[in-house]
C-alpha cells in the first residue's frame, strides 16, 4: 500500500514515518484494503479554505476526507481510497481548552478521517455512535501498538 504524506503545517511537529503503520493498522482493524491513500496535515487556513470551497462552511474544522473509489477493493484492480486532510491547529486548540493531549487529539482527527473514507458517517445519532464506536477501538488498538503522531524527543 501507497500513502502519500504531505505535511503543510507548522504548528504540531509529527513524526510521519508511522503513518504508514498507523492507516495499516485501521484498515486490518475495519477488515478493509487499498492500493493507495493520501494524508495531508494542513495549516488552520487551508482546513478553512477547503471547508468553505467543499461545504460552503469557512469555519475551521478538525479534518475533511475525500473518498475515491467508492467499491471495495478488488484483486487485480488498482484501488485508491482517497485523501484525508488533518488540521493539527484544531487539535492543538481542543486539547488546550479541554485538557487533553493534542497528540492523541491529531491521532484521534486522523482515525475520523479515514473511518469517513471507509464509509463511516456522523451526521445522524444512529451513524455517530458507530463512528464513536469504531473511533474508540481503533485508538485502543493504536495504543496498544504504540502507534501515535508523537516525535520521540516529546514524552506521553
Amino acid at each position: 500500500m501507497q500513502v502519500y504524506l504531505n505535511n503543510q503545517q507548522k504548528d504540531l511537529s509529527i513524526k510521519l514515518d508511522l503513518i504508514p503503520q498507523i492507516v495499516q493498522s485501521v484498515l486490518t482493524i475495519e477488515s478493509a484494503h487499498t492500493d493507495e491513500l493520501s494524508i495531508q496535515f494542513v495549516s488552520r487556513s487551508e482546513i478553512c479554505q477547503l471547508h468553505e470551497e467543499h461545504f460552503d462552511d469557512p469555519s475551521p474544522t478538525d479534518c475533511i476526507s475525500f473518498p475515491l473509489d467508492s467499491e471495495p477493493a478488488s484483486p487485480g484492480i488498482h484501488h485508491v481510497l482517497g485523501e484525508v486532510f488533518v488540521c493539527p491547529k484544531t487539535a492543538k486548540l481542543y486539547a488546550l481548552e479541554n485538557n487533553t493531549d493534542e497528540y492523541d487529539e491529531c491521532l484521534l482527527y486522523l482515525v475520523h478521517g479515514l473511518l469517513h473514507l471507509l464509509g463511516y458517517d456522523d451526521i445522524e445519532d444512529s451513524d455517530r455512535e458507530k463512528m464513536r464506536e469504531a473511533e474508540a477501538r481503533n485508538m485502543q488498538e493504536l495504543k496498544k501498538q504504540n502507534l501515535d503522531l508523537r516525535p520521540l524527543n516529546i514524552e506521553k
